[in-house]
């Protein structure tokens, strides 16, 4: 899977996109990370990418020419998507990271910043994504996200079966998320909290049912 990030703050992505599973993801060819500074395809000395917008009003926006060279030269082959992250987008869950994960080679991801950027540039993605209803300085942070649930999905980067239970991977009988069963480890006892016996009991039958009926009764 390769990700290319149009940004205008690429060194923001390098601490939480160098680390742990990530890490590895990178350094055994199974994930690429790009990074695209939208600022290298303005054309004036300024290196202009942002203007005030017509009818007046506060903050600036950024420019749809800017943009649409940016995506110009990262655009590249098929089975590439195209992503803007904006809370005006269709939430994101893990039925749309399992498709990402699933249909595409390549994921083109679009960050906004400032006040917000030509409304011309939504036409210049295949979709839009929001990571909920709220409003962050910028689209990094949840391109970070995006990628961080995504990577999870190519095949490799997880140990096998190691995502088969967790949250969100499975539905029950009305079509509702399940949630992961609740894990425990030494010591058995903690400030008077204890571990349920069923696990202790080495009864790996009975331990799978209480998992099972653990999943099905936590409320999603």
């Amino acid at each position: 899977m390769k990700f290319d990030i149009i940004t205008l703050f690429p060194e923001m992505f390098i601490g939480p996109l160098s680390e742990s599973i990530l890490k590895r993801a990178q350094e055994n060819k199974l994930i690429e990370i790009n990074y695209h500074n939208l600022r290298d395809f303005a054309e004036d000395k300024h290196k202009t990418v942002d203007d005030t917008p017509y009818g007046g009003g506060k903050g600036m926006v950024l420019k749809v020419d800017v943009m649409d060279r940016a995506l110009s030269s990262v655009r590249s082959g098929s089975g590439a998507r195209t992503i803007l992250l904006t809370p005006k987008g269709a939430r994101l869950d893990q039925d749309k990271v399992v498709e990402l994960a699933d249909k595409y080679d390549k994921l083109i991801l679009i960050c906004g910043h400032y006040e917000g950027f030509d409304e011309r540039i939504r036409g210049l993605a295949d979709e839009e994504i929001s990571i909920g209803d709220f409003v962050l300085t910028g689209g990094e942070l949840p391109a970070m996200i995006l990628i961080d649930a995504v990577s999870r999905m190519v095949p490799g980067v997880l140990a096998k079966g190691s995502s088969d239970e967790e949250t969100f991977m499975q539905k029950n009988e009305k079509g509702k998320f399940l949630k992961e069963y609740p894990q425990y480890t030494r010591p058995e006892e903690y400030k008077g909290a204890k571990v349920p016996e069923i696990l202790l009991s080495g009864d790996h039958k009975k331990i799978a049912e209480w998992r099972k009926e653990q999943r099905l009764n936590i409320d999603c």
